[in-house]
């Protein structure tokens, strides 16, 4: 079922303006395979991180800066084209049409999605989702934080706990717990979801809504709002001031997530200096590894000998979006 859903499915990598230079790329992984988004000459592509020829990586790092080149033999896809030296010394009916392994692109207004071979139109999947989606893309600018590695537990385990918002006082008392959420509002779109939380604590509310004169934005819930979009990615919100991208991949070992969140920046009023920010968006991304760790602490205490995503029961009102998730999962692999 994870090759399926890894493939058949259409995934949000990244945001437009992570990547706003020629060279920029960043590398994901999933089911031990390397996904790559990188701006050739300005056209954002995503392709597997295997050259043609005989299949070195073209990346080792997570991000950076530099040509889509292979370090072994100098292969380099640029400007839509695959640059071969030595060509001439090749059989030229080999070389024809060869070309590096892109995936299917699609746009939810600055939000890029990639699949494989989608079963589906990106619209049809996102259904309610996507304009509100395509809304939030135009409220970001840029890239804070960075924050990737494994958890040890299975990837439905790491979603369900995202999804799951009966923890918070428990697992997150000094950090996200501090917000003081109320019961949230749920919506549903297909297989996707989105709760929506009032914060409850006077005193945070105050000092949250002071800080909206930093920023231009369109489409601000003023709470607390964690989107779900099926099946491997989360995206959750604090007013609107920043996103957390959050990627909960399955790997290749079993029992194992490749975790990665990215912190994306809410657009800043005009004229305002980035650097009278800095802290603020620090913080944030403090706040949130602090969120994801204690996350994981307590994901990879759960049984997996004991996990079923088919049962149902034991499930309360708090925890509906869990069992929207276990039927999402159940219509496509019913057996």
């Amino acid at each position: 079922m994870n090759r399926f859903l890894r493939d058949s499915y259409w995934h949000l990598l990244c945001h437009r303006t992570e990547l706003p230079e020629s060279g920029d790329y960043l590398r994901l992984q999933w089911l031990g395979e390397d996904v790559v988004v990188a701006n050739d000459q300005g056209d954002l592509i995503v392709f597997d991180n295997v050259c043609p020829h005989r299949g070195a990586r073209f990346f080792s790092n997570d991000s950076g800066n530099g040509p889509v080149s292979c370090p072994y033999h100098g292969w380099t896809f640029r400007g839509g084209e695959l640059h071969i030296p030595c060509r001439h010394k090749f059989r030229e009916q080999e070389l024809n049409g060869l070309h590096i392994g892109s995936l299917n692109l699609a746009w939810c207004g600055d939000f890029l999605f990639a699949s494989v071979k989608p079963l589906k139109s990106l619209e049809s999947q996102l259904a309610g989702m996507f304009d509100r989606l395509a809304a939030i893309s135009m409220d970001i600018y840029g890239r804070h934080d960075w924050n990737a590695y494994t958890y040890n537990c299975d990837w439905k385990i790491a979603i369900e706990n995202g999804l799951d918002s009966l923890h918070t006082p428990f697992v997150h008392t000094n950090s996200l717990g501090r917000l003081h959420l109320s019961d949230p509002v749920n919506y549903y779109e297909a297989a996707n979801s989105l709760a929506c939380f009032e914060i409850a604590d006077p005193q945070m509310l105050r000092r949250l809504k002071t800080v909206g004169k930093l920023f231009q934005l369109s489409e601000q819930f003023q709470g607390y709002m964690s989107m779900f979009i099926f099946p491997f990615t989360m995206l959750t919100s604090t007013f609107g001031y920043s996103y957390s991208l959050q990627h909960f991949f399955p790997a290749k070992e079993s029992g194992q997530t490749g975790f990665y969140s990215r912190l994306l920046k809410g657009v800043l009023r005009p004229g305002l200096d980035a650097a009278a920010l800095q802290h603020f968006f620090d913080s944030t991304a403090q706040v949130n590894r602090m969120v994801f760790e204690e996350d994981h602490a307590v994901c990879r205490q759960i049984d997996f000998s004991r996990y079923d995503w088919r049962d149902l029961s034991r499930l309360s009102e708090d925890e509906e979006k869990i069992a929207h998730f276990r039927r999402s999962l159940q219509a496509i692999a019913p057996n």
